[in-house]
């Protein structure tokens, strides 16, 4: 018989209780849901764990629960969990998880699935079924915003690829994907107002790539399937630098009216809008409202880094309308930590990865700070001289050193209360396939999902460490790639 294991979940859950016994899964195990939040909690289960039947909601109540059962309910929901927390209670007759939300059942439901063998699955139940150690685990998160972000500009990534880093997001509690849409390389999302974006900017990447540009279609079921996960989606238009493709595509955003040949390099800091002309603005709002209409997270991101083609007064006067512009589509914008040194103007998030001087700014004008110091956080950053992609301008990042950090104290006069969380970004300059974002991201962004997900004081390298090692087993049967960090005994 498969037997799964209690000491290997990552992140680290609040509290995990031991508890005498073992709860058998067998392919006569129901599944039952009180909820309709906890929809996509139970059709993740039987994708992800096991194809089980499925008994009434009626059978879910209180006073009538089959034997072997699995049981998600928001009975007794603690409102204390949050939107994301979740009770996991592993007797020997049933499984009950208790959330109060979409997202707490989703994170349950991943919990259990690190509680099993990663030999089940799309293979089914085994004929002997699957013993799971009883024990009660209490959990939620530490920082509301846990995230990575995935470049699709310097190199294209299908649909299908981005999927699946949404799914490597969900496994580890990850509820953020950022995606980088736009960057002098690439413009990879249509604009109905505005189609030679895609059809001309979109046509290059880095070296000379094949390029591509999602369709509003790809990017509605991008964001479906990351919402059926817990995962919602912050699409970033990068400006007003690191816009030549638009450039490329339109040029009457410049201020010579002159279209900008395609670029296929890696240098930053040469392009720049024309931010001084009105119709700037008129072409910024087409794009901003037709990515609120397709994204039903709460934001946008602007971008606003490395502007050096910019005036810096004007770059300050841009950011405060770009700001606005977004606000007045219904979203809260985000931006890189240069945007800081602007008058943001009303709720802001602003994205530390590098000086802190305008982050602090930004906190002290009410913002709040999402951190992705790029000496921790940065994915594209090698795990030492042998790694065959990434780049090395921060230094190696090995996957203890993307672990030990604190978040509240990684800037130095920083309001602990104004960070909302981290995110880890993947440039792709020198990346260019799944594989390879798969290595660059297994294991170290397991690493940072717990410093996001784990209280500081129960984090320890050790601890940690030891039950990563117990996933290289889960990482091959879901056929991810991932690299032999020598920094995780065990992984090396």
């Amino acid at each position: 018989m498969l037997t799964g294991r209690l000491d290997a979940v990552v992140p680290l859950p609040l509290e995990v209780l031991p508890a005498p016994g073992q709860f058998h899964l067998t392919a006569a195990t129901t599944v039952a849901a009180v909820d309709d939040a906890a929809s996509d909690a139970v059709a993740l289960l039987r994708r992800r764990v096991a194809p089980l039947p499925s008994a009434t909601a009626a059978a879910a109540g209180r006073h009538d629960r089959p034997p072997s059962s699995i049981v998600l309910t928001s009975d007794e929901a603690d409102p204390a969990l949050g939107p994301e927390g979740y009770r996991l209670r592993i007797g020997t007759e049933r499984i009950e998880v208790v959330a109060g939300g979409h997202d707490g059942f989703l994170w349950a439901v991943q919990t259990l699935r690190q509680l099993m063998p990663p030999e089940l699955g799309d293979a089914g139940v085994p004929p002997d079924g699957v013993a799971v150690p009883c024990a009660s685990i209490h959990d939620a998160p530490r920082y509301p915003w846990r995230g990575a972000m995935l470049d699709v500009a310097r190199h294209f990534f299908s649909p299908a690829d981005v999927c699946s880093v949404t799914e490597l997001l969900a496994a580890y509690k990850l509820n953020r994907l950022h995606l980088h849409l736009t960057d002098d390389q690439g413009w990879r999302i249509e604009v109905r107002a505005h189609p030679e974006l895609a059809t001309v900017g979109g046509q290059t990447a880095v070296d000379g790539g094949p390029g591509g540009a999602y369709t509003q279609a790809d990017l509605t079921a991008i964001v479906e399937h990351a919402r059926r996960l817990g995962v919602t989606v912050v699409p970033e238009v990068d400006v007003p630098g690191h816009t030549n493709a638009a450039l490329s595509a339109l040029g009457w955003l410049s201020c010579d009216g002159e279209p900008r040949p395609p670029y296929t390099g890696t240098h930053v800091g040469f392009s720049s809008l024309c931010v001084e002309e009105e119709r700037t603005y008129g072409w910024l709002d087409d794009v901003i409202g037709e990515l609120a209409a397709l994204t039903p997270g709460a934001w946008i991101h602007l971008g606003g880094d490395e502007s050096a083609a910019t005036d810096a007064e004007a770059y300050r006067g841009f950011v405060t309308r770009a700001l606005d512009l977004v606000r007045a589509h219904g979203k809260v914008p985000v931006g890189w930590g240069e945007i800081g040194a602007a008058e943001l103007g009303g709720p802001t998030v602003v994205q530390h990865w590098f000086d802190p001087r305008p982050t602090l700014a930004a906190a002290a004008q009410g913002a709040g700070i999402v951190l992705s110091p790029a000496d921790r956080t940065y994915l594209d950053q090698k795990y030492d001289e042998s790694t065959p992609v990434g780049v090395t301008w921060m230094g190696a990042i090995t996957t203890e050193r993307a672990y030990a950090w604190d978040p509240a104290r990684s800037i130095e006069g920083l309001d602990p209360d104004r960070i909302l969380g981290i995110e880890a970004p993947l440039w792709t300059e020198t990346i260019s396939t799944r594989a390879e974002v798969e290595r660059m991201l297994v294991p170290r962004l397991p690493a940072l999902a717990e410093v996001a997900w784990t209280s500081e004081a129960s984090r320890e390298w050790r601890s940690f460490a030891a039950r990563l090692a117990g996933h290289r087993g889960r990482w091959d049967a879901d056929g991810i790639a991932w690299t032999a960090d020598p920094s995780v005994a065990g992984l090396a």
